[in-house]
């Protein structure tokens, strides 16, 4: 064989090997649990996200749902600029994806949007007192988009709680925790909702 020709031949063994070599690292990789801890971590960002989404969703609906009921119950000034003050608070604050690791940060939200949620009560229970209000086509639609809005509220903490538990529970059992203390020591635990009186079940709407 001329040499030129097994020059040509080991390179391209080598080259073969080389890639086999690679796949076979990648494999070992991939079964050592490298890829779990970014891919769980972009799922409860995005898990957060769909919980902002819903709570906007919610606070969309207000001026509607105030509007309406305050060309019934004009005298409920004081529970109507509740709403109107809690709503603004709640939309004020909000949480990127780089804020998920500080507990103080989720927890400042989550007072905003339970505050607003005591003053959807106090507003939805007034109505009670109005039976034309009640029985308004326009406010009828709304209290139904609220209801289902409150309903994937709670899917949506729901999923993202459940996010968060993996994640974090992957930076600190093996093997995955390896890559913790390794690759991806910038990865820190994400803060989660604290549990509250009745946050299993999303406030009632219907009457």
């Amino acid at each position: 064989m001329p040499m030129t020709q097994a020059i040509a031949s080991s390179t391209g063994f080598d080259r073969a090997r080389a890639l086999v070599v690679a796949f076979g690292i990648g494999l070992l990789v991939a079964g050592c649990g490298y890829n779990v801890i970014p891919t769980l971590e972009e799922h409860a960002k995005a898990q957060w996200s769909e919980v902002q989404n819903q709570y906007q969703r919610r606070a969309d609906l207000i001026p509607n749902l105030v509007a309406t009921v305050q060309g019934y119950a004009k005298q409920e000034k004081d529970v109507l600029t509740a709403v109107i003050e809690a709503r603004a608070k709640a939309t004020q604050v909000k949480i990127d994806v780089s804020q998920l690791t500080d507990p103080d940060k989720l927890k400042q939200f989550q007072d905003a949007q339970n505050q607003l949620s005591g003053a959807l009560g106090r507003l939805l229970a007034v109505s009670e007192n109005y039976p034309d209000l009640k029985s308004n086509q326009n406010f009828l639609a709304l209290q139904s988009q609220l209801e289902g809005t409150e309903n994937r509220i709670a899917v949506a903490r729901r999923d993202y709680i459940e996010a968060v538990r993996e994640f974090n529970t992957s930076l600190r059992t093996f093997p995955t925790m390896l890559w913790a203390m390794t690759a991806f020591r910038s990865s820190k635990p994400m803060a989660t909702f604290a549990a509250t009186e009745g946050s299993q079940t999303p406030p009632p709407v219907k009457f």
